[in-house]
């Protein structure tokens, strides 16, 4: 097997620990096959061992040093301009500016035209939290499944209303491009790209030998009860009209009255807005209100389900699942544990 390159990029203002972190967890994926219990219990000799060692470079756009989000210089091994082709490409997230975004232009024609012939020669990219915006800077994400960290899903959606963009999943992998949501999730992305290029033993190894979880988690249950989707006046609007009626007898039509638009308005500035049609959107504010009473109140699930209008105990659960990744008892255990 040929020597797999692997290729993280970096950018100014670029998280200094995911820079360094992901060329950690692909060190550590070579390790962990060389210290795999399997390989102790076979007797088998070093040198008998074919372990994933990838040729990882950290690569700038021009060769030269950056300066990370905290301030440091950092010189990377070359410029992209070195490499022709290469396996896969991991881009990091950012450190917020001031006003808690990425920066408007995080990458230039070169970075964008460079990643777009990777990608027609097969690589496998990856964007972790903010490192998104980059993929979708260059248009990789248009028409794509994708998702960044919840509290940039707005600007994401905003700035790139091509993309498909997930709100709150942990990660979503569309064809050949990786995307991931979380400052730390340079994690996720690194064991996803793992599993493509090396296989599942080896993810799951790594993810052993580095103590971490070898599947990534839904963001809902760390978004903030009664985290806003949005600072758009209508979405706001939308969300206060619901959080005012407890029951689901607020129907589409009723909303949409509310909100002086046609239903087919409604669904239309919502699915522009959040990504979701009306009824998807009602039950997800439901599921945000329901986790505010199981964190702060002892009610009985059926009582807590009932009081936002569903009758049936076990569609609420599966629609709560479904949002927040586990099941409402879960959550609350959950929550329980956290600070303790």
């Amino acid at each position: 097997m040929s020597r797999q390159t692997l290729i993280i990029m970096a950018f100014n203002q670029a998280l200094p620990s995911a820079l360094l972190g992901i060329a950690d967890m692909l060190t550590l994926a070579n390790l962990s096959q060389q210290h795999s219990p399997s390989n102790n219990e076979t007797h088998l000799e070093p040198d008998c061992i074919e372990p994933w060692r990838p040729n990882v470079l950290i690569a700038s756009i021009d060769g030269k040093e950056i300066v990370d989000g905290q301030g440091r210089t950092f010189r990377p091994d070359c410029g992209i301009a070195d490499i022709d082709q290469c396996d896969g490409v991991l881009i990091p997230g950012f450190v917020p500016c001031a006003n808690g975004l990425p920066p408007e232009q995080l990458s230039n024609h070169d970075c964008q035209s460079w990643l777009k012939h990777q990608h027609e020669q097969g690589a496998l990219l990856g964007g972790s939290c903010s490192g998104a915006f980059v993929l979708a800077e260059a248009g990789l994400l248009n028409k794509r499944r994708c998702t960044t960290t919840w509290w940039l899903h707005y600007e994401f959606s905003q700035r790139f209303p091509l993309t498909n963009a997930a709100w709150g999943s942990a990660l979503v992998q569309d064809g050949n491009i990786i995307t991931s949501g979380g400052p730390l999730s340079w994690v996720d992305i690194s064991l996803r790209m793992i599993r493509k290029l090396a296989g599942n033993d080896a993810a799951n190894r790594a993810a052993d030998f580095a103590v971490v979880d070898s599947l990534p988690s839904s963001q809902e249950k760390y978004i903030p009860q009664g985290h806003m989707l949005s600072v758009d006046p209508f979405i706001i609007k939308a969300e206060h009209m619901i959080r005012k009626t407890l029951d689901q007898s607020l129907s589409t039509v009723e909303l949409a009255d509310a909100l002086a638009v046609s239903e087919r308005t409604l669904h239309r500035r919502l699915k522009t807005l959040v990504g979701e049609a009306p009824k998807a959107f009602m039950d997800r504010v439901r599921m945000d209100m329901a986790k505010t009473l199981l964190h702060t109140s002892n009610r009985q699930i059926n009582h807590i389900a009932l009081e936002f209008g569903y009758t049936d105990e076990s569609v609420f659960r599966r629609l709560f699942r479904k949002q927040v990744g586990m099941s409402p008892s879960e959550y609350r255990r959950w929550q329980g544990q956290r600070f303790e």
